[in-house]
């Protein structure tokens, strides 16, 4: 019986011996997949880093680098001949006793003010035309969109010059009709502004096609069950339309407003860089090139670019603070 029973316990062992290698193979090539997952997602890690490095070397080197040494100079006497010197606060204290300063602020905030809500409007008014199913849409929403990519250049502000100088083509067209302009508008402080506010209300191509594309969003049943109830197009505009594309307006104003605030080339080149007559174009950047490079006061200018920023920051904060009391979202549940 013993030798019988020997053999049962030394097949057992055996058996048990053989669960456990086949235990630990399992364990070590789940181990071994395990790895292999882990080094692949290194792999793609690292590779997905080495196509950021371009991107974050020209971040540090152009982007954060000037940033950080602006901030540095805002606080200098710094004219790009000599090294800087600190000063502290005195180049922010001093645009206050700035009489240009002031007025560049003025010009600006009208320009912002006026351009803005007069480019929406207008691209929005385009935009409920060519809703309308007209033919060659694709070619009416290209040749809308050209002023928005050419707007900025310096050749259409040039033209823009031309039009509105006092023998350009608006004051001969205006002599047709028995009209005098004298002047012109560039040359009179009076109206030199608003012939901006006109180039910059006449690139209205890139909100005009985000406000068609939130357009072609709305459903249609929503304005059938509105006219069947008795709405007159102007009342579902005003309850339908306006109301669903809010968020467009929110990103339109928003976008806008900081281009706006961010406008150099039409005031340079129609004043000639001065921002005249009478700094009636003035622009705030035009004024912190003006600083910093014509009067190489390269700290103030710093100093003023770092307040324009804050600006942007604070009417960007309040567009989207406020916008919880008028953008609406469709998906929203009450």
């Amino acid at each position: 019986m013993k030798p019988k029973r020997q053999k049962r316990h030394i097949a057992a062992g055996i058996r048990q011996l053989e669960r456990k290698d086949m235990r630990q193979g399992l364990w070590h090539k789940h181990a071994s997949k395990k790895c292999l997952r882990l080094h692949s997602v290194a792999k793609e890690t690292i590779a997905g880093y080495l196509f950021l490095v371009p991107w974050l070397v020209g971040f540090f080197l152009f982007m954060l680098g000037p940033i950080l040494a602006s901030l540095y100079l805002s606080f200098t006497q710094f004219d790009l001949l000599s090294a800087p010197q600190w000063i502290g606060n005195k180049n922010y204290l001093g645009m206050l006793q700035d009489p240009r300063y002031v007025n560049s602020i003025r010009v600006t905030l009208v320009y912002v003010f006026l351009s803005v809500p007069l480019k929406l409007a207008f691209a929005l008014c385009i935009a409920l035309l060519l809703n309308k199913g007209l033919r060659g849409l694709g070619i009416y929403r290209a040749i809308y969109y050209i002023p928005s990519l050419l707007g900025a250049s310096v050749a259409v502000a040039i033209l823009w010059r031309q039009i509105f100088a006092a023998d350009g083509l608006l004051s001969q067209f205006l002599g047709l009709l028995g009209i005098s302009d004298t002047g012109g508008w560039v040359a009179r402080p009076d109206r030199a502004l608003f012939t901006l506010i006109i180039l910059a209300v006449w690139q209205f191509g890139s909100p005009m096609l985000i406000f068609l594309a939130g357009l072609k969003q709305i459903p249609q049943e929503f304005h059938e069950a509105a006219a069947v109830d008795g709405a007159g197009k102007i009342r579902r505009f005003f309850t339908i339309t306006l109301p669903l594309l809010t968020p467009l307006v929110l990103f339109n104003l928003i976008l806008q407003t900081i281009d706006a605030f961010q406008a150099f080339t039409p005031a340079f080149i129609v004043s000639g860089g001065t921002g005249g007559p009478a700094d009636a174009t003035l622009f705030y950047t035009l004024y912190i090139y003006q600083e910093g490079f014509g009067n190489l006061h390269m700290g103030y200018a710093s100093a003023m670019a770092w307040v324009l920023l804050l600006a942007i920051a604070f009417f960007t904060a309040v567009a989207f603070l406020t916008s919880r009391y008028w953008v609406y979202y469709q998906d929203e549940r009450d």
